[in-house]
């Protein structure tokens, strides 16, 4: 089965060219699609599809770089016993709190609606961050299938912690060696203030056993720091890199908010990718992004607060005018790099067969030159009309379509309140 847009204008991610064009999309995780500005005939006509673009602007979907599924149910819970004064209080009265009380259920609830919201948002594949400190077993599957079901693909990892014990961390170095070993995925760390040197040694091990990568959070906050140089006497990159973390091309870096340049330079010389989240860190209160002295390999995400990527590379953008060094076109090749990390490293589910199709309105011509600007300045996720993932339409007049919206939407009701009565 094929899926044939007519009618499309369609702008290249890598170049930002233009071209008016029918396009044929071929079904397949690594499936392509191919152009042609004569309507392209069907071979097939009771499974090939239609859709008329009516002169749409259609480019490649989205990919979210850091996301946090278990923060799903967390909208509207209720408060903490003690209202937090520092990032360490947020994570001991929020976070670690919340973790703690997931179960299955509430883990399959909060990937559903995850990959849901991100499929209308344009994203057709996110990497997660996850952590259910006496849910572990099991756990990663339980996303990834969620994520299939819907149509969305992932690269997940277990957030491999030493602040639950022992018996925590070890079921978490056993759930990540279980997924690796059946799918593609990465080795997760939380931060340095929480791992310890002997599991830190092993996530390395573990990482090289499945060439892989870790994905862990990197001076977020100043504590990540000031706890690293009292133990260890050294600063967070210093002692990841004499790891071993920064040797692999898969490594995710989040945050990275409080490096000094000689940290900044070590990211810069390591194959490793810098991943910025920006509405997560003005809403922890912990600091901004300053992407001078990193380097190119610089991608985004939402670090669970949300699934849309354009309001993320938004955020990045306005922020950045005061803190950091960002253009329209720099903003739309960072909200990019994600994609060149993926392609780069062969994983699946990311080829030129996910695209996404927006019903914008511009009172301006759209131009190669000024595509960047109409990006940042006017675009919506309320202007995606459909979404195709590994060639299939998932997402079709705004509607989801693999799954039943208003069923996930009770199911995640449901679990949220008995989450929050635990959290109580």
């Amino acid at each position: 089965m094929s899926i044939i847009l007519n009618n499309a204008k369609y702008i290249d991610w890598k170049t930002l060219e233009i071209r008016d064009t029918d396009i044929k999309i071929e079904e397949g995780i690594n499936g392509g699609i191919e152009f042609s500005k004569t309507p392209f005939i069907l071979v097939n006509q009771t499974e090939d599809e239609i859709i008329d673009c009516d002169g749409r602007l259609v480019t490649k979907a989205f990919a979210n770089g850091h996301h946090h599924v278990y923060s799903a149910l967390a909208r509207g819970m209720p408060a903490p016993e003690k209202q937090p004064d520092n990032f360490l209080e947020i994570l001991k009265y929020i976070w670690w709190n919340l973790d703690k009380k997931l179960d299955q259920q509430m883990i399959e609830a909060s990937a559903l609606f995850t990959a849901m919201d991100s499929a209308k948002n344009g994203v057709t594949f996110v990497i997660d961050h996850h952590s259910s400190p006496f849910a572990v077993e099991g756990s990663l599957e339980t996303i990834a299938n969620a994520f299939d079901k819907v149509g969305v693909s992932h690269l997940l990892c277990y957030e491999i912690s030493d602040r639950d014990g022992k018996k925590v961390t070890d079921a978490a170095f056993t759930e990540t060696d279980n997924y690796l070993g059946q799918r593609q995925g990465l080795v997760g760390l939380h931060a340095s203030f929480t791992v310890g040197n002997e599991s830190l040694v092993r996530a390395v091990k573990l990482a090289v056993k499945h060439n892989s990568g870790i994905h862990v959070h990197v001076a977020e906050d100043t504590t990540d720091q000031s706890d690293s140089i009292k133990k260890y006497g050294q600063r967070v990159v210093e002692r990841f890199k004499e790891a071993g973390v920064l040797e692999f091309n898969k490594t995710i870096l989040g945050h990275c908010l409080h490096l000094d340049q000689k940290e900044k330079q070590i990211v810069e010389n390591s194959p490793a990718w810098v991943v910025q989240n920006t509405e997560s860190n003005l809403n922890n209160n912990v600091g901004f992004f300053n992407s001078i002295g990193l380097g190119n390999n610089i991608f985004t995400g939402t670090d669970g607060m949300h699934s849309d990527m354009i309001r993320s590379i938004q955020s990045a953008y306005f922020t950045g005018q005061h803190f950091d060094s960002i253009t329209p076109v720099s903003a739309w090749n960072r909200l990019r790099n994600v994609q060149r990390y993926l392609k780069s490293n062969e994983f699946d589910g990311d080829s030129n067969n996910n695209l996404v199709i927006f019903d914008y309105k511009p009172p301006t011509p759209v131009t190669v030159n000024n595509f960047p600007g109409h990006f940042i300045y006017g675009f919506y996720s309320s202007d995606i009309q459909h979404v195709i993932s590994n060639g299939k339409v998932i997402v079709k007049d705004k509607k989801i379509i693999t799954v039943n919206e208003n069923e996930i939407l009770e199911f995640s009701k449901e679990m949220a309140v008995r989450l929050w009565k635990k959290l109580k």
